[in-house]
């Protein structure tokens, strides 16, 4: 709480990524090498089948999602076969510590995790924040000048709340008990602009519930001592081995466009 105050107190203007592009975390001037596969006969996934588009089963009754076609990708990368395992939620990480599997990727982040007992690979996918208005609205400029005086709505209590008290000080702030409630104030009229989490937004936006009445303005915005380091590949502590191998991986799917294609399948609306 100390960091987020003083960043506050700095007064950093909000920042947004351009709308409209694929993400990419991975610097292209660092080139890692292929690291050895030798005595690791397999790479052994863990995850969730109750997250969509994360992880879910389809209609066949086949374990799908980003994460496990992302898994599938950087393991042909790599050149090893690997298994992906369904397990609840809460089973994931002592499954993990247990050694009943090598890695988690299931929508995972650091922020409250044992790091003496688990690590993590780099960044895969940040989830940003975003606003939203009526279709009619689409003149807002989703800046602090832009947006002043506007009636913003949002969750209260989030991280979502504190970042438009810090960076946007003079709209009209809305704090609704729920997103749910802070999405029906835009679509009623009763708020001009909806601020929240950028990939839960846009399936609203794309849903029946939404009807079409809104759309996506400005770009996203990914500051992490907000909206947090984003989703990782969870491996044991101190098996740096395997987590280079996911990490060159990751770097390569990025770089042979399987990154780029799937993300576009499973967020067509796209949440950057």
């Amino acid at each position: 709480m100390l960091f987020l105050a003083l960043l506050a107190s700095l007064a950093l203007p909000a920042f947004a990524i351009e709308p409209g592009s694929v993400p990419n975390y991975w610097d292209p001037k660092r080139r890692l090498e292929a690291p050895t596969t030798t005595g690791r006969p397999s790479i052994r996934f863990l995850t969730s089948d109750d997250f969509p588009p994360f992880n879910f089963i389809d209609s066949t009754g086949h374990l799908t999602g980003f994460n496990t076609d992302l898994a599938r990708a950087v393991c042909v990368v790599i050149g090893l076969p690997c298994t992906i395992q369904a397990r609840p939620f809460a089973d994931l990480l002592p499954a993990l510590e247990k050694g009943d599997g090598d890695a988690v990727i299931a929508g995972l982040s650091r922020a409250g995790t044992d790091r003496d007992k688990i690590d993590f690979t780099e960044t895969y996918l940040r989830l940003p924040a975003r606003f939203a208005v009526r279709k009619e609205d689409t003149r807002f400029e989703a800046t602090p000048e832009g947006l002043a005086g506007k009636i913003v709505a949002t969750a209260g209590g989030t991280a979502h709340e504190a970042y438009l008290k810090a960076f946007f000080p003079k709209i009209r702030l809305r704090a609704y008990p729920g997103i749910a409630k802070a999405r029906a104030a835009l679509k009623d009229g009763e708020a001009d602009v909806l601020f929240g989490d950028g990939m839960s937004t846009g399936f609203w936006l794309t849903g029946s519930e939404a009807d079409g009445c809104c759309t996506f303005i400005g770009g996203a915005y990914t500051e992490i001592a907000y909206f947090g380091e984003g989703l990782a590949i969870a491996v044991r502590h101190g098996d740096g081995t395997l987590r280079a191998m996911l990490n060159y991986g990751l770097q390569q799917v990025y770089q042979n466009g399987a990154y780029a294609e799937l993300y576009m399948r499973y967020f067509p609306l796209g949440i950057y």
